[in-house]
């Protein structure tokens, strides 16, 4: 069901970054709405769920004279690929900048995204301090550009530019590190079946309890899903697997 469907209305008007979340896991598209309502200087008007309705939604919007400013968009979505989106926006005359939020992580989609004129790529899983990160960024990249008449000189285009640019790692939370977070993302998408936290550690050579940390975290961000694995005798075993379609073989490969 596609949410927030059709071109914003009262809330158009208002002051902020109109923003477009285009997001097929339910939610994940509801967390990016919460998190772009957190922000200052922005406005979720629309969530949808496929390439056809982000069109629609985008065509109605500029036909209302509101064009959406900013697009958060998933990569790989039931009816087509995102960039291929970015490209048919791009040739209808559609000035809406992108944000890529995708769990692709091949080098060649990067390339693709920036011919595509994807302005930034954030990495799935990631926090709401990422996206706070990545829009704050973007709202002073506006601002640098929204000025009347011309650039002094080339610094100031550079400066325009690099304020898209983030040399700092994402954060994560609290204890937890990205080269690790690599290496049981990498455990889990190769596994055939579910792990459990001792067997995905024991994988990546960290502890257990090491192991289930970085395991919720994916679950928290909606990468993985627990599940309980029933033996013969005893309690359940709690195990973690990547979420459907996101797998080696899966779309988001």
């Amino acid at each position: 069901m596609t949410a927030g469907f059709g071109p914003p209305g009262a809330a158009g008007a208002a002051s902020g970054i109109s923003v477009l979340i285009v997001e097929d896991d339910p939610v994940a598209a509801a967390a990016h709405t919460l998190y772009v309502e957190r922000e200052p200087g922005f406005r979720a008007v629309g969530t949808v769920h496929s390439c056809a309705d982000a069109l629609r939604f985008l065509e109605r919007a500029r036909a209302a004279g509101t064009p959406v400013g900013l697009t958060l968009l998933d990569l790989y979505l039931p009816d087509g690929h995102g960039l291929q989106l970015c490209r048919t926006l791009r040739a209808a005359g559609h000035t809406t900048d992108v944000i890529a939020v995708t769990s692709a992580r091949d080098l060649a989609m990067v390339r693709q995204a920036v011919s595509a004129g994807v302005v930034q790529y954030l990495l799935k899983p990631f926090s709401a301090a990422a996206l706070h990160d990545r829009l704050e960024r973007y709202a002073r990249y506006r601002d640098s550009l929204g000025r009347t008449g011309e650039a002094i000189g080339q610094d100031e285009v550079d400066q325009a530019l690099a304020l898209l640019r983030t040399p700092e790692r994402t954060a994560l939370p609290k204890g937890l590190s990205a080269p690790t977070l690599d290496t049981i993302v990498g455990v889990l998408r190769e596994a055939a079946t579910g792990l459990s936290a001792a067997a995905a550690g024991a994988a990546a050579g960290v502890s257990r309890i090491t192991a289930r940390r970085y395991l919720e975290h994916l679950v928290d961000t909606g990468l993985a899903v627990r599940e309980p694995q029933y033996g013969s005798v005893g309690r359940p075993e709690l195990c973690y697997r990547w979420k459907a379609g996101d797998g080696p073989a899966g779309r988001r490969a």
